[in-house]
This record gives C-alpha cells, sequence and structure tokens, in this order.
C-alpha cells in the first residue's frame, strides 16, 4: 500500500467526506468529477469504521480537512494512515483494490516536481508512449 498516493489522493475530498450527508457535501462530484468523488467515497467507506476507533488518526484527518494545502499536517496524516494500514492488512487490501479500479492496464505513472527559480533556468521529465509536451515557458512567471 503506498501511503503517500492514498493521503494525495485522499486529502483534497477530506473536507467533503467529513460532511458527507449533508448539503455541503453535494458539489464534490461537481468539483472533482463524478468517478474521482465515488472512489474518494468508497475509500472512505473502508477507512471511516478504522478512524472513528483512533483519536490519533481521526484528529490528523480532521486537522487536514481544515488545512488540506499544509504540508505538516499531511505528513502528520500519512504517519497515522501508515500506522492504521500496518496493522489491518486487510484494510489496505480493500483500499488498494479500490484505487487500482479502472486504471488502464499500463497506467503506471512517475510524477516529477521541480521548483524553478533565476534566469534561463530549464527542466526536464519523463515522457514516452503517446504523451505530448506541448509549449515553453518564456517570460517572468508569478504565481
Amino acid at each position: 500500500m503506498d501511503v503517500a498516493s492514498l493521503t494525495l489522493f485522499i486529502v483534497p475530498f477530506l473536507p467533503f467526506l467529513l460532511k458527507l450527508g449533508n448539503k455541503a457535501a453535494e458539489g464534490a462530484a461537481e468539483k472533482f468529477g463524478v468517478d474521482a468523488w465515488e472512489k474518494a467515497k468508497a475509500i472512505w467507506a473502508k477507512l471511516y469504521p478504522k478512524v472513528a476507533t483512533k483519536p490519533a488518526v481521526q484528529e490528523a484527518i480532521e486537522d487536514v480537512a481544515a488545512a488540506p494545502d499544509d504540508e505538516d499536517l499531511q505528513a502528520a496524516l500519512r504517519v497515522q494512515l501508515k500506522k492504521l494500514l500496518e496493522k489491518d492488512q486487510s484494510l489496505a487490501e480493500a483500499i488498494t483494490q479500490i484505487i487500482s479500479k479502472n486504471l488502464p492496464a499500463d497506467s503506471s505513472t512517475t510524477s516529477i516536481l521541480q521548483n524553478v527559480t533565476g534566469d534561463n533556468n530549464q527542466t526536464s521529465g519523463q515522457v514516452d508512449g503517446n504523451s505530448k509536451v506541448i509549449g515553453s515557458v518564456q517570460g517572468n512567471v508569478t504565481m
């Protein structure tokens, strides 16, 4: 079970999952797409009964739901999920099946994160298969 990938996937959904059944959760399918939302709900259905019995995991989830962009809180959640899933292999397997459901057979991915500062810098990445690289960035970029 890749806990880091699970955490990255589930974090944006947590504010909605914690309000499941309320009107506030209704916009999640529109925001994330129906397939992603259904996958998140399926994972949550497996995860929540265990989370409810573990105060440390529950606190980490509530903290991340309140501040989804906080990397420190995400790291704390990742640690708690790792502990939980290491103790419950059947839960880890069930979540792995949900995550991998409907993925193409050749769905290997590589994630590349690059922080580039300065003038005339270059970045590089990995491209294979039918992938396309389009365009280049020139001039000043601010975010």
